[in-house]
């Protein structure tokens, strides 16, 4: 299995891409491709005394910017660490591509260099979030802003095989985010969507508002990439609100201070689930080969998580029982319309 990584990708590349796959290769013994401009990775390494020598390199002297036009990983630079990277993907010469990048160019890389698993409309952002039990996966939470009724039913059925297949959870309870829980609440898109789920081969419990989501309500919540954006926005937002407000509460006096030590396993363990590296990224649903997107702000410990939660996707054999539930399900190929 091997394991393509953007080296030159995110806000802390190339350094806490190598060190996260440095304890990635060591402790899932998988095969990583680091691609990007081969001498600023082997400098970055000697520089951090970091012993790279268990990582293949891919050599790549371009970069795409967060400014560039997201087209331009599919025309003026296809010399650069995310287009190459794509391309080893696409080609055989890897089994899942991470970047930490543009998520625009990587979802136009890889819709048109890895391409779209037969049948579907769309590709979706996949973001996992934090609830009161397990973690509930959102998409689209980005990559479309605008969708149809019939692509918002594809992304359920993406998203409860993910669930099931990668993070083992048994008939996930898929809901369509909404204004209400009544069948009759929502935009057209929503109520012709409603409509559809119910015929869909998933576990479909409704509506479900975005209040209700951090409530373990439903596993899988299906939005149109505004929605799905606003809704992730918010929960970061509100995680570090929270973050910050329980470490003002313990810090204002010695008793707090007091209070905090003797509390400290179950800050530590909310800290620990509000954290989105614990998760390591998204991955895109609805592509031939597994792609990762980490956070733009992913450290290496978020690069470790992405090369696990890499893994378990590929050992999972979710994107074969996706194509089969698509092609059962007769669905005309995609296009590229809204």
């Amino acid at each position: 299995m091997n394991i393509v990584m953007d080296a030159f990708g995110g806000d802390n590349a190339p350094l806490e891409v190598l060190k996260g796959a440095i304890d990635a290769q060591r402790e899932f013994g998988v095969e990583i491709t680091l691609v990007g401009d081969e001498e600023k990775i082997k400098s970055c390494a000697d520089e951090n005394r970091l012993d790279i020598s268990n990582l293949k390199i891919k050599h790549a002297p371009g970069v795409i910017d967060i400014c560039d036009d997201p087209k331009s990983v599919i025309k003026s630079k296809k010399d650069s660490s995310m287009a190459i990277g794509l391309k080893m993907l696409a080609d055989g010469e890897g089994d899942a591509f991470v970047s930490a990048g543009s998520t625009a160019a990587l979802l136009v890389g890889a819709t048109f260099i890895v391409k779209r698993i037969k049948g579907l409309k769309r590709p979706a952002l996949a973001t996992l979030l934090p609830t009161t039990d397990k973690p509930a996966m959102l998409l689209d939470s980005g990559a479309n802003a605008e969708c149809r009724p019939e692509i918002l039913v594809q992304f359920g059925i993406m998203g409860s095989i993910y669930m099931n297949k990668v993070m083992k959870m048994k008939d996930p309870k898929v809901a369509l985010a909404n204004i209400g829980a009544e069948e009759s609440k929502g935009r057209p898109v929503e109520l012709e969507a409603y409509q559809q789920f119910k015929k869909a081969p998933v576990n479909f419990t409704g509506n479900i508002e975005a209040r209700y989501i951090p409530f373990d309500e439903a596993d899988v919540v299906v939005a149109d990439g505004f929605c799905g954006n606003l809704i992730l926005k918010t929960y970061e937002g509100m995680g570090k609100f929270f973050a910050k407000e329980i470490k003002d509460m313990f810090s204002k006096s010695v008793k707090t201070k007091m209070a905090a030590a003797i509390m400290m396993g179950a800050i530590k363990d909310f800290k620990k689930k509000l954290d989105y590296s614990e998760y390591g990224g998204a991955p895109l649903l609805g592509t031939r080969k597994a792609v990762i997107k980490a956070h733009g702000s992913s450290n290496a410990k978020a690069f470790y998580n992405a090369v696990r939660q890499a893994k378990l996707f590929i050992e999972s054999n979710a994107i074969e029982e996706i194509s089969q539930s698509l092609a059962a399900m007769k669905t005309d190929d995609g296009d590229d319309e809204n």
